[in-house]
């Protein structure tokens, strides 16, 4: 068996071309260790960051509604604003759809820039599918956002006209 282990994992459900997680296993005398990119790190705590718990903000753990996502924005853009750093926790998160996240993240990235959202927010608590599908959705939003009218074309040929 070998000491060191890469695993690379990618959201299907997007069709991300590109691999969003890799951990590395590395077993020494029967200890694991893993290294995590920032959507799986473990936080740091001082007085400039602030953790959001998710499920502290739903009381519930299921992450499925858009309005629920609207409500954690919230939470991350006034720490955001206020200067701090945020790690947002998903302990204790089941069902996390991308409707949820896609509206929580639409949100961040239209009112901050990507430059500041990936400098101060990174997430903790965190399954590793769940994580592969917030890099996913994130890359979505940033699609959509810089060229809106290619999204609105695709659905049109999709679906017809009328459904815009």
């Amino acid at each position: 068996m070998p000491n060191n282990i890469v695993v690379r994992q990618c959201c299907i459900v997007c069709a991300c071309i590109e691999p969003h997680i890799e951990l590395e296993l590395n077993i020494e005398n029967g200890i694991t260790r893993f290294k995590m990119n920032r959507f799986i790190s473990l936080p740091t705590q001082n007085e400039s960051t602030v953790t959001i718990c998710v499920t502290d903000i739903l009381g519930d753990r299921f992450c499925v509604v858009c309005e629920d996502g609207k409500r954690v924005y919230e939470h991350v853009a006034t720490a955001l604003r206020a200067g701090k750093k945020v790690h947002l926790s998903f302990r204790g998160g089941e069902d996390i759809t991308s409707a949820f996240l896609a509206e929580a993240f639409s949100r961040l990235y239209t009112n901050f820039s990507e430059e500041y959202i990936e400098n101060s927010l990174t997430f903790t608590d965190i399954d590793p599918d769940d994580a592969a599908d917030i890099e996913c959705v994130i890359k979505d939003v940033k699609d959509y956002l810089n060229n809106p009218q290619q999204f609105k074309n695709a659905i049109i040929q999709a679906m017809g006209e009328d459904s815009i």
